[in-house]
C-alpha cells in the first residue's frame, strides 16, 4: 500500500492499516483536498486483503478539530453542497466497510473530527482527549450524521445535552456514557492502540465482517424476528464455510 498524500499519512504494519491526519499546525482541520485524500485512503485500506483492521488517528495534539473554518465559511452554494456530500460519503465509507475501524482519539476531536470517530466501530481515547460537536456556537448543526450516530450510541437525553451545549467532553465522561470503549494514559497511548488493534486483527475476518453487518442491522427498522432470521442465515453460511470448519476442527484437536 504505497501512496503519498499531502495532508494525511497512510501506512500498514502487520495486518493493521493506519490513517493519520497530518495538518498538526491546523489541529488537523479538514479542508476539501484533505477530505478527498481521506476517502481515497479509507478505500485503499478497505480493499487491501493484507489488512484486517483500520486505525484512524491524528498527528500533533489533535485527532481532528473539525472542518477548516477559513475554507468552510467561504464556499459557494455548489462548493458547500459538494463538501457536505463528500463528508457523508466519508463517514459511510468507514461505517459500511467490511473491516473494523478504530478511532484512536489522541487529542481534540471536534465537529467533523468527532463525527469521524462516531463512524468508527470503536473509540479508544487518550486520557487528555476532548470531544464534542460545537456547531451550535456557529448557529449550525452537525452535517455529517453526528446527530443520528450520537443518539444511536448514547441515547437521546445525553445526546441532546452534548448537542445543545456544544461543549468539549473528556474521554472519561464519554467512557461513562458508553461512547468511548477505553481511556488510555497518554504516555502509553500509541503502544496500547497497536496492542488493541493487533488483538482484533487476529479475529476471523469473515466473522467480523458479518458481525459488523448484523450490528448495523440491529439499528434498522426491520421487525425483530426478521433480524433474528438474518442472524440465522449468517450463522449457517459461516458454519459451512472453510474458515469455520478449520477453526472448529482445530479446537476439537486441542481439547
Amino acid at each position: 500500500m504505497n501512496k503519498t498524500f499531502k495532508h494525511i499519512i497512510v501506512k500498514s504494519e502487520d495486518k493493521i492499516g493506519f490513517l493519520i491526519f497530518n495538518r498538526p499546525t491546523q489541529l488537523n482541520a479538514m479542508n476539501r483536498e484533505m477530505m478527498d485524500e481521506i476517502i481515497e485512503a479509507i478505500r485503499l485500506i478497505n480493499t487491501d486483503d493484507s489488512i484486517n483492521v483500520g486505525v484512524i488517528t491524528g498527528s500533533g495534539r489533535a485527532f481532528m478539530a473539525g472542518a477548516d473554518i477559513k475554507e468552510y465559511g467561504d464556499q459557494t452554494p455548489e462548493e458547500f453542497k459538494s463538501f457536505q456530500d463528500r463528508g457523508i460519503k466519508l463517514y459511510e465509507t468507514i461505517e459500511n466497510a467490511s473491516k473494523p475501524w478504530i478511532a484512536a482519539v489522541n487529542g481534540f476531536a471536534l465537529g467533523g473530527g468527532f463525527e469521524i470517530a462516531l463512524s468508527c466501530d470503536m473509540i479508544l481515547a487518550s486520557a487528555t482527549a476532548k470531544m464534542g460537536l460545537p456547531e451550535v456556537f456557529l448557529s449550525l448543526v452537525p452535517g455529517g450524521g453526528g446527530t443520528q450516530r450520537l443518539i444511536q450510541k448514547v441515547g437521546i437525553n445525553r445526546a441532546k445535552e452534548l448537542l445543545f451545549f456544544g461543549g468539549q467532553y473528556t474521554a472519561e465522561k464519554l467512557y461513562d456514557w458508553g461512547i468511548v470503549n477505553q481511556v488510555i494514559p497518554e504516555d502509553n497511548f500509541d503502544a496500547e492502540i497497536v496492542r488493541f488493534a493487533e488483538k482484533l486483527s487476529r479475529r476471523s475476518p469473515s466473522a467480523i465482517k458479518e458481525l459488523k453487518k448484523l450490528a448495523q442491522l440491529s439499528l434498522s427498522a426491520l421487525p425483530f424476528d426478521q433480524k433474528i432470521t438474518e442472524e440465522g442465515k449468517v450463522v449457517t453460511k459461516l458454519f459451512y464455510g472453510a474458515e469455520a470448519k478449520k477453526a472448529i476442527q482445530d479446537f476439537i484437536a486441542k481439547s
